[in-house]
């Protein structure tokens, strides 16, 4: 069959080839959101007034050596946690049939964003603990930084030609994409979920730590992120094409993206409700207890 004419194909997804390495776009990103990210939590620990209510604080909950080490132990979550994420939510049978494909085919794609997030958390767990850190302090700078890698991935995923949307034939902005077997019209999802799990909530996360030191609220930003993207991406799986590996019945219906969302966005919504209801933070990486109220007693 003669592949479908893309109607965007001025990037090609591999930068440059060298014998059997290969460079392409989707490997880039990954690259530059580490790094981007890195450098985006770096300058805000170098800005302790973010991070509590106190006038002049001397110091972040974390420093510079804690931060490289866990971007280290992040990169090595989400690649992980990613691809047998993808195999668990996915592609289940792998795990029995073709057991080795579940590492070798990662060169093929195959990454989920809920199974990396998974290895993001048993990462910031571990070294929190080792390093005697606030668990939501570190969460909340790996939060503000996580959009960043989002758009740059799903940018990737549109120029892969990848994770397309659901046909829409009258759609003025509709695309054909190469591998598509039906060579329809379709929504261009990945552009959709670049623009609202990467830049809207870059964009919402970094007002409310540089207008509100939403920082000096341990958990606030962390439940922004997993209240904002579970939104954002059940939304979007309206428009993307739906998978195949629900009950015939709930097809049509309900996306495995959807499902994996509700949890996140309960998550999220609990640690926005805790983190308000708790004073901010007077020093850098003080977890205050939530207020109780006080009881009266009759005379």
């Amino acid at each position: 069959m003669a592949p479908c004419p893309a109607s965007f194909d001025l990037i090609d997804p591999v930068i440059f080839e060298i014998g059997p390495f290969a460079l392409r776009w989707y490997a880039l990103a990954y690259i530059a959101g580490f790094f981007l990210g890195l450098f985006y939590v770096l300058k805000l620990i170098a800005r302790p007034r973010l991070w509590t209510t106190h006038a002049s604080p001397k110091a972040a909950p974390m420093d510079r050596a804690y931060v490289e080490e866990l971007m280290l132990w992040v990169m090595v979550g989400v690649i992980v946690g990613g691809r047998f994420g993808y195999v668990l939510f996915y592609q289940t049978s792998a795990l029995w049939e073709r057991p080795l494909w579940v590492i070798t085919g990662i060169t093929e794609g195959g990454m989920s964003f809920h199974g990396g997030l998974i290895g993001v958390m048993l990462a910031m767990i571990i070294t929190a603990r080792l390093w005697k850190i606030p668990l939501l302090n570190v969460s909340d700078a790996v939060a503000a930084a996580t959009p960043i890698g989002l758009l740059l991935g799903r940018l990737a995923n549109f120029i892969n030609g990848e994770l397309w949307g659901r046909p829409a034939p009258d759609l003025p902005w509709a695309m054909r994409f190469a591998d598509d077997p039906l060579c329809a019209l379709r929504h261009p999802s990945q552009l959709y979920e670049a623009f609202l799990e990467g830049a809207v909530l870059l964009a919402l996360i970094a007002f409310l730590i540089w207008r509100f030191r939403a920082l000096s609220r341990p958990g606030l930003v962390t439940g922004v992120f997993l209240a904002g993207y579970g939104v954002f991406r059940a939304f979007v799986e309206i428009f993307r094409e739906p998978d195949r590996h629900m009950p015939e019945a709930l097809q049509g219906y309900v996306t495995m993206g959807m499902l994996l969302c509700v949890p996140m966005i309960a998550a999220g919504a609990y640690l926005i409700w805790r983190s308000l209801k708790a004073p901010p933070a007077s020093v850098p990486g003080e977890v205050r207890p939530e207020r109780k109220k006080s009881r009266s007693k009759a005379g």
